[in-house]
């Protein structure tokens, strides 16, 4: 969430920076000011009728209680009392009124991101060859069908269309990329952690999913709670309402969760197999720092994000996106993209975001700094490290030889205990 006395008192930054990616009538920064300053107005009169209510206590201590003097004194604080109830009224109410406005807000865009949206992206780096093949090249779904790896017509029969199910080597495979994944992040020091996989709508509030994007997620039916779309959706909500210490930031931790989302667009045609689905499998990095340091962490996400994908040998792009490219809750994100031979198209399978301090106000996530008494706001940043299914695609078809079976990369041969992947 936006801190509420940036928008007053720097207007134009805040405006400048949220026209990057949405309509200036959206904003409504100028009800937004208006309902912040009658806030205040309300706190101050709440505040004086209460102190005048509390004076009435003395003054009918030393009266009689059976004179006209204290009868007077009665009518006059019943007459107090009334008013004090009708400004706390209003003043929930404009509360209530300017937290919605503020709730959906996005995040303001870092100085250095443009504005609008994909068509806007820049691509920083580009990674390694494409590769080139000296025969026919099959696409996942073909040298899955052959090699007995994914088994989407029966998925389809247990949930419906566009989800998957991994068999055979296929599933070793899947499972020694998480292992991969998993180990590299424990030798850089990060604490891995198994979160749940339901979480509260108050969890999706601060991790700024919600209330804006409810149509996104998967609802438990007469439950107010969601299967989360990504494990940074608890990891988030790990130090909601709580108050760290500097010394113990930043912490850094990883998850390994399956991710469900809704995915109500369409779908291009070219979208098939695993390039889309509602449920996949991710490994999720995540970081907890002091408004300092946040952008030291940002680029080491980055990094680590990247050295994943050099380790598999696949060729990748990195994407500085737009503003109206990025999540909600994100100042900037970079995407690191695989190249997808079958298709000819580069897909994200991680994101890498600063959200800054956008998701610790919603959540009230504070430190305490070595020196000084004020509480500072954490700065949160997240990372896939990584996604699977798309990276499972580059994967197969990258690697497929001329024999139809598929070569598996060093990194993950003591995890499958293969050096190729044949037919039968």
């Amino acid at each position: 969430m936006i801190d509420i006395k940036r928008i007053v008192e720097n207007r134009k930054e805040v405006e400048q920076g949220l026209v990057k990616r949405m309509d200036r009538e959206e904003m409504h920064l100028d009800e937004i000011v208006k309902l912040y300053e009658r806030k205040l107005e309300l706190i101050k009169e709440y505040e004086s009728k209460r102190a005048q209510q509390n004076s009435f206590n003395d003054k009918m201590a030393t009266t009689a209680k059976d004179s006209d003097e204290f009868r007077k004194l009665l009518e006059e604080l019943k007459g107090l009392s009334s008013q004090v109830k009708g400004i706390e009224r209003e003043l929930n109410e404009t509360d209530q009124k300017l937290s919605s406005l503020l709730e959906v807000l996005p995040n303001i865009p870092d100085d250095d991101v443009v504005g609008g949206e994909k068509e806007n992206n820049e691509v920083v780096k580009t990674v390694g060859e494409r590769p080139v093949f000296d025969f026919e090249a099959k696409d996942h779904v073909q040298l899955g069908s052959e090699l007995h790896l994914f088994d989407f017509d029966r998925a389809t029969k247990l949930s419906g269309n566009n989800f998957s199910m991994y068999t055979g080597m296929g599933a070793r495979l899947e499972w020694a990329l998480l292992n991969y994944f998993i180990d590299e992040h424990i030798k850089d020091g990060y604490e891995m952690v198994l979160p749940p996989h339901i979480v509260g709508r108050e969890s999706g509030y601060t991790a700024g999913q919600l209330p804006k994007f409810e149509g996104d997620v998967y609802w438990l039916k007469d439950e107010d709670q969601f299967l989360i779309p990504t494990s940074e959706t608890s990891l988030t909500n790990m130090f909601r309402g709580e108050i760290l210490e500097e010394k113990d930031l930043p912490k850094r931790y990883f998850a390994y969760t399956p991710c469900y989302r809704r995915e109500a667009g369409s779908y291009r045609a070219n979208e098939k197999g695993l390039i889309r689905v509602h449920q996949f499998n991710k490994v999720e990095m995540y970081q907890f720092t002091t408004k300092e340091s946040s952008e030291v962490a940002f680029e080491e996400l980055v990094s680590k994000a990247e050295k994943l994908v050099q380790g598999l040998g696949l060729h990748y792009r990195v994407s500085k996106l737009a503003a109206g490219d990025c999540s909600a809750a994100a100042a900037k994100t970079f995407d690191i993209e695989i190249w997808i031979p079958s298709i000819g198209q580069y897909y994200e399978v991680s994101s890498i975001s600063n959200v800054r301090d956008y998701q610790a106000r919603r959540g009230d996530m504070r430190y305490k700094p070595k020196e000084g008494e004020k509480t500072e706001y954490m700065h949160t940043l997240n990372a896939s490290g990584l996604a699977t299914s798309r990276l499972m695609v580059a994967l197969v078809e990258t690697y497929q030889q001329k024999d139809g079976s598929i070569l598996i990369p060093d990194v993950l041969r003591r995890y499958i205990g293969i050096d190729k992947i044949m037919g039968e």
